[in-house]
């Protein structure tokens, strides 16, 4: 055998990357082992732990690299809903819903007509819809102009009289992708703040269509809610950080008070600050920073701050919220406020929400969290401080006036940016609003998020302008997509809605397991039975390699393992096995045809070869089939089929080789057979093509009645192509009736 020594570092390499990645699903499930023993049943103290950890290393790997919690949960492996629970949900897009909006609703007759013929031709096409409707319209008027519909305000820097149907085509795929991408990023930013572990969403290969899968929700009202729900884009002015710091002092004093006073402690004897005249004091000169208040408070009681704990009870609100400070304790200018570890902000809102502390600020002052987090990790995001400067309390603007919005450079060519246009009526505030903040910063607000806030650095007329500052043209392209929401309206709605509840999970996985372990020690058994303890177990060897290899590229993969995935890995088993069934079937034909054992092995594994390929690679193309075209479990059961393929190939041709070869040279006696299976079929005597008429008539026959019945009666289509609902019952009791009594109820029906 060639090549062994790169084989065998191969396989150490392989096997080393599986463990390490197995490690950390080890670790998580220890850690939430130790969650549950401290909650002792109660899931939000549970849930409460996991989140307080979830910042902090939890695991070094021998020494090089330190990983914490939320990192080690990432990289686990990951369950499928059919094995955790939760909700799958299917949306889609209205592609014609987009059009329309495009064609600023245009009642052109040719133009409807082109779109309900469009629809009817998608039922039994492949294509997409613009490409449909591009055939639809040409099918409906021939000599019809798609410019004279598509040319309208929003589309006039874009399309004009002149363009030709095709050009209209490009610009409407590219405005129809944008839309469908953008609606993908506010569903995935909205599913990751609904704090759901290991979401799954990803875009279905049938353009529109979304698939979104969420273990461990309850409420299923509000994640439909969420999903269905309208994206709302504005654009707020902002207090800056010297404005807002000293109501953060004043309503962290009035957190400790409130906290004194409900321990039953005396509080301090503080002045009330009045709303009033700390808007009219001079903050710029008078301000104390919260290093001066740390130091006046040690100083004070040398027993006082030296540990967490004091400093969570003198300073309850600064704990949480880092304030926008320099080391020297200087503030930092710009509407940020302070910075949060994720799972505090829920404690400071609830802070800034109560009645005594919400009455300290301004009524036109409110706050909201930014969407991306500050650090690489993804623990740690801004507060920002908005500016109401409505009567009703709206935004000034929202994002029904922007009319394109784009990923442009600046005019060096080097830094990316957004260029941005409105229409007339937001032109007039959008040039209000920069003339008064000059120097500040102005909020772009998604969905309760901000998602940037750039200063204004000069007054801007006629309703264009362009964001700069951006880190990189990815940042520059989100940007522009979530101003596009604003204008372009893409309704989602749910197609296809998958409840599993986590009892009926834990049934899965056990069941799954149950039929993994039966398998598994069926084929081991039957192989040492059948080709003898020093082959069967070369085999056997090479199948436990063959298990542990494949979980652990799974794992790195980042694959979800589901219940079909299971049976994926049950199927790889057998086809693995098969191909130690070939490889040792054609080395004993050349044992019997007098080679010695060495020469056998050699031509055995040689002539079988074509046999365990041929037999991979048509299974290989159909989990490639099954993956581009499947989704969810679908999709999960081709991944683990096309990974066990290649692991069962690995082992079965050059691991069982190795072991072979390594017995070989210690001269050890190799048998393929027990002395009960000694020459099992070897000439079983059945003349198979002598029969072959009777076969052709049989299949025959059975291939007519299955036209027949496939003309006359059709498929009985499930669910999954008529829709509908399903749902598994359980009782808690026995509730099946006795034979004799079932079969009255049968016979009175």
């Amino acid at each position: 055998m060639q090549n062994k020594g790169v084989i065998f570092t191969f396989a150490i390499l392989l096997a080393a990357v599986c463990v390490y990645q197995l490690t950390f699903t080890w670790k998580s499930k220890q850690i939430e082992k130790q969650a549950i023993e401290y909650a002792q049943g109660d899931q939000i103290k549970e849930v409460h732990y996991l989140d307080s950890i979830s910042g902090e290393v939890v695991y070094n790997f021998l020494g090089l690299k330190k990983f914490t919690y939320k990192e080690v949960k990432e990289l686990e492996m990951n369950l499928g809903l059919d094995l955790k629970g939760g909700m799958n949900v299917t949306l889609e897009i209205s592609v014609i819903d987009l059009i329309r909006a495009m064609s600023d609703y245009n009642p052109d007759s040719t133009f409807n007509a082109a779109l309900q013929r469009a629809t009817e031709l998608q039922r039994n096409s492949q294509k997409d819809f613009v490409t449909l409707f591009g055939q639809a319209y040409e099918e409906v008027d021939p000599n019809a102009r798609m410019a004279a519909v598509f040319n309208t305000r929003e589309l006039s820097s874009r399309i004009n009289f002149n363009s030709t149907n095709s050009e209209v085509l490009d610009v409407i795929r590219e405005e129809t992708d944008a839309a469908i991408d953008n609606s993908f990023n506010i569903l995935r930013t909205r599913i990751d703040r609904f704090g759901v572990a290991q979401p799954n969403i990803q875009q279905l290969q049938t353009k529109g269509r979304i698939l979104v899968e969420l273990p461990g929700v309850k409420d299923q009202a509000r994640v439909r809610n969420l999903l269905q729900g309208t994206a709302m884009l504005e654009f707020w002015e902002t207090y800056e950080n010297q404005e807002v710091y000293q109501y953060m002092l004043a309503a962290n004093q009035k957190i400790k008070d409130m906290k004194a006073a409900e321990e039953g402690l005396p509080t301090e004897e503080t002045e009330e600050v009045e709303t009033a005249e700390v808007a009219e004091a001079d903050t710029t000169s008078s301000e104390s920073s919260l290093l001066d208040e740390l130091t006046e408070g040690a100083g004070a009681d040398s027993t006082g701050i030296d540990n967490l704990a004091d400093i969570q009870k003198e300073f309850p609100l600064f704990a949480l919220l880092n304030p926008s400070t320099d080391q020297s304790g200087q503030l930092f200018p710009g509407p940020v406020v302070g910075m949060a570890h994720f799972s505090d902000t829920i404690q400071i809102n609830n802070y800034l929400k109560t009645p005594q502390i919400k009455s300290i600020f301004p009524q036109n002052m409110m706050f909201r969290w930014t969407a991306k987090p500050v650090d690489q990790a993804g623990n740690y995001y801004r507060l920002i401080a908005l500016k109401v400067t409505s009567r009703d309390g709206r935004a000034p603007l929202d994002g029904d006036v922007i009319t394109d919005a784009r990923q442009d450079y600046d005019q060096m060519g080097a830094n990316p940016e957004v260029a941005m246009t409105m229409n007339s009526e937001g032109a007039k505030t959008w040039q209000r609003m920069t003339k008064e903040n000059i120097g500040k910063s102005i909020a772009i607000v998604l969905d309760g998020y901000v998602r940037s806030f750039p200063t204004v650095q000069n007054e801007i007329p006629g309703g264009r302008s362009s964001i700069t500052g951006l880190e990189s043209i990815e940042e520059a392209k989100d940007l522009a997509n979530v101003l596009k929401s604003g204008k372009m309206p893409a309704p989602a709605r749910i197609v296809e809605e998958q409840v599993v509840g986590p009892s009926l999970g834990k049934e899965s996985i056990n069941a799954g397991m149950r039929s993994f372990v039966v398998a598994f020690i069926v084929v081991l058994a039957y192989m040492l039975f059948f080709y003898s303890k020093k082959a069967g177990l070369t085999a056997n060897i090479a199948l436990l390699a063959n298990l542990f290899f494949l979980i652990g590229v799974l794992a790195s993969l980042g694959a979800i393992l589901t219940l079909p995935g299971i049976a994926g890995i049950v199927l790889t088993m057998g086809m693995a096995v098969d191909a130690n069934v070939i490889i040792y079937e054609r080395i004993q034909e050349e044992i019997r045809a007098g080679k010695g054992i060495s020469l056998a092995i050699t031509d055995g594994y040689k002539n079988a070869y074509s046999a365990i390929i041929d037999g991979q690679v048509t299974t290989l193309i159909t989990g490639i089939v099954l993956y581009l075209f499947g989704s969810g479990p679908i999709k999960g059961f081709a991944t683990t089929l096309m990974v066990g393929i290649a692991t069962s190939l690995f082992t079965a041709i050059f691991i069982t080789r190795l072991i072979f070869e390594w017995q070989l040279k210690k001269t050890k006696k190799i048998t393929f057979s027990s002395k009960i299976t000694s020459g099992w079929l070897v000439n079983p005597g059945i003349k198979f093509l002598d029969k072959r008429k009777i076969a052709y008539v049989i299949s025959g026959t059975l291939l007519t009645l299955s036209i027949i019945s496939f003309v006359t009666r059709g498929f009985n289509l499930g669910i999954d192509f008529q829709g509908g609902r399903t749902y598994t019952v359980r009782f808690e009791q026995d509730v099946r009736k006795p034979l004799p009594e079932l079969l009255m109820v049968l016979f009175l029906r």
